[in-house]
């Protein structure tokens, strides 16, 4: 079952980020062209939210029964065990709560430019958090 979550998690890491990114992109192109925002660009933010929530929820239950999540907790001394088993959980679920705000600001607002700019500044700094905490090394 590890095996399978793990792959699961690594490969939906490809669609989320994917999704983040052209969510930023969408958003910032609309920002600053001011355009009107439409239901495709409301989609386009929304598919990057779910993307990222169901990448939380398949890392929550890879954490609790993977060798190097629950398990090494604690042992800071090691900077490869560390990453996995404390600063990639956190730091991602600053990220996906960034993006869930980002999103529920977006819902208050009215004006297209606000929005495209509530997008643009929260999605962003999901998508930064996240780039820096994958462990680049187990991927490649």
């Amino acid at each position: 079952m590890y095996n399978i979550l793990q792959k699961l998690h690594s490969g939906w890491a490809y669609l989320a980020l994917l999704l983040l990114l052209l969510a930023v992109v969408n958003a910032i192109l609309g920002f600053t062209s001011k355009k009107e925002f439409t239901s495709k660009d409301r989609k386009i933010a929304l598919f990057a939210l779910i993307g990222t929530h169901t990448q939380l929820l398949i890392g929550l239950i890879l954490y609790f029964v993977s060798p190097l999540g629950k398990a090494s907790l604690g042992q800071m001394s090691n900077a490869a065990l560390r990453l996995t088993s404390l600063e990639h959980p956190l730091v991602n679920l600053i990220a996906i709560v960034l993006i869930t705000i980002g999103w529920s600001k977006h819902k208050k607002l009215i004006n297209s430019e606000a929005k495209f700019k509530t997008f643009a500044i929260f999605y962003s700094l999901g998508l930064v958090l996240i780039l820096s905490r994958i462990p680049w090394n187990l991927w490649f």
